[in-house]
Formats: structure tokens, C-alpha cells, sequence
């Protein structure tokens, strides 16, 4: 399974932000939306950073309320990890694991085309091994 058919399923919808917005704004949004990180992009849908709800409690604990009013370039995370259309499954799970990500933004051409989730790739991985067990239940009726 690649990434491609993620986002065939899911959408390619991304919930974004300008660099320049304040941290509560990127707050609002996250709530608003119910969403767990938000990409923040720069001209051209080129992607400028991720923030995610553990960037802004890091930042809260350290800090307190007032980080609120800082931009949120302050705690995003500017070097980001992407995955591309043509990974598999496996391939975004070690790339999760290792960095201990539960969001990676899906980039094209140096653009941002869409976000996959840990439980996206769960949910997949899961539906695949239920999908073999079938073939295998099925083909020992068979045999």
C-alpha cells in the first residue's frame, strides 16, 4: 500500500498556516478543527514547518500563557520530515517511529499535496493483514 491511496481515500485537504500567525491563533485552529499538528506553509504551498499539540505544551510548560502571544515560528518544528506519494506503508511507519512523529506532511514537486496521520497508517496496515488473513483462510478452504 502506498502513500497515494491514503490520500485517495482521506482527501488531500490540509488544515495550513502563515508563519506569521500567532501561536493562539495556531491554537484556535487546532481546536476548530480538531486536528493534532498544522502545517505551516510559505508562498507556493511550499511547506515552512509543522506544529503540533506537543510543540505547544513543550512551549506552555516552559514558558506558561504568555507564549500564546508569540508567532508561532517560535515553537513550530522548521526542519520537517515529509514522506512522498510513492512510499509504502512501511517505509512511513519506520519514518513515524524513528522521529516519534504522529503527523507527516505528503509533499510533491517541493510542495505540500496532503498529510497522512499515525492512525491513518494504522487503520491501512491493519485493513492489509485482515485482507491476507482472508487470502490464506481462503485458500486453505480451497486446498
Amino acid at each position: 500500500m502506498l502513500v497515494k491511496n491514503i490520500l485517495a481515500e482521506k482527501g488531500n485537504d490540509v488544515v495550513t498556516i502563515d508563519p506569521e500567525s500567532s501561536l493562539a491563533q495556531a491554537v484556535e485552529l487546532l481546536a476548530e478543527k480538531r486536528i493534532g499538528a498544522i502545517v505551516v506553509t510559505r508562498g507556493g504551498g511550499r511547506i515552512g514547518g509543522i506544529l503540533s499539540e506537543r510543540d505547544i505544551v513543550r512551549m506552555l510548560s516552559a514558558e506558561g500563557p504568555s507564549m500564546l502571544e508569540k508567532p508561532l515560528s517560535s515553537a513550530m518544528t522548521s526542519k520537517v520530515k515529509v514522506c512522498h506519494e510513492e512510499n509504502t506503508i512501511n517505509e512511513v511507519m519506520e519514518i513515524m517511529t524513528a522521529g516519534r512523529f504522529r503527523h507527516l506532511p505528503v509533499e510533491r514537486d517541493g510542495k505540500l499535496v496532503g498529510i497522512i496521520s499515525i492512525g491513518d497508517v494504522v487503520k491501512k496496515r491493519i485493513e492489509e493483514v485482515e485482507h491476507e488473513a482472508q487470502e490464506i483462510r481462503n485458500y486453505i478452504a480451497t486446498a
